[in-house]
């Protein structure tokens, strides 16, 4: 399991592993979750991808996407301020600089890999240490997050808390909640599997 984050000057290129990404966000959320998202032949998709994201991926060694996640600043536009819009300017949600907001994670679990402690797929591991690893490169240390009471579960499993910010909310047929998670060296120790291997590297912005 190698994990590697694509940025928009590398669309292009990583196509085929985009497209890939796109087809397990559908089957994930929409054939096993069952949410309410957008899916063209068979591959979901939403306004934010159209903000020149940094999309985040575990790639088996066979090659196939095994998970992922969409790395955008917390400054904005972010899915927080569509689903959560009343935390936006509230005292309870304060996005700087070195935010960065993570939406549409998922882990295909069919992909056969270890389980690397607490019961939690490999490819989960993966992607929590990747997702800090590129945060800390590109000069972030605080990550906010949209997600379910799943994910939180997860996340403190994984020796990674994520801090509420205001309270629960049914969206769809789920309860959605919002957090905050340290981005450190300390998170990033915690959550590393045995073996990890990256190729992830700082995210030249355009002058």
């Amino acid at each position: 399991m190698q994990a590697i984050a694509i940025a928009p000057q590398a669309y292009t290129s990583q196509a085929p592993l985009l497209d890939s990404m796109h087809k397990l966000r559908a089957r994930v959320f929409r054939e096993r979750m069952n949410w309410d998202v957008d899916v063209s032949n068979g591959r979901e998709r939403d306004q934010f991808d159209h903000c020149r994201p940094t999309y985040v991926l575990a790639i088996s060694d066979r090659n196939q996407v095994a998970g992922c996640a969409r790395l955008l600043p917390a400054t904005g536009p972010t899915l927080l301020s569509i689903l959560f819009p009343e935390l936006v300017g509230s005292s309870l949600f304060k996005p700087h600089a070195a935010m960065i907001e993570s939406s549409r994670f998922c882990v295909d679990t069919s992909i056969g890999t270890s389980r690397a402690g607490e019961g939690l797929h490999g490819a989960t591991w993966t992607m929590f240490a990747a997702i800090i690893e590129w945060s800390m490169a590109n000069g972030y240390n605080e990550l906010v997050t949209v997600t379910d009471i799943r994910i939180e579960r997860i996340l403190r499993r994984a020796g990674w808390p994520m801090a509420r910010v205001g309270n629960p909310k049914p969206i769809g047929n789920t309860t959605a909640v919002v957090g905050l998670l340290p981005i450190d060296q300390v998170s990033f120790e915690s959550v590393r599997p045995a073996g990890y291997t990256s190729s992830i590297k700082p995210f030249r912005r355009a002058a």
